[in-house]
């Protein structure tokens, strides 16, 4: 099964930008993520991270 797919790969014109270009994106979507981290403020984080126990205590409330 290897050698079928490794023969097709190989008469595919220019198929070694593809990987080059997976990894391009795989690096820019981690860094952006990474940088997102420690530039988001602490009280975004606390409301963010408070959420679930907010619709928890909202349904309660209702019945």
């Amino acid at each position: 099964m290897f050698k079928f797919v490794k023969g097709y790969m190989e008469t595919i014109e220019g198929v070694a930008t593809y990987p080059m270009i997976s990894l391009l994106i795989f690096f820019v979507f981690f860094t952006l993520l990474f940088w997102w981290v420690f530039t988001a403020s602490k009280s975004y984080i606390k409301e963010v991270s408070e959420l679930p126990f907010e619709e928890d205590n909202q349904q309660n409330l209702e019945l």
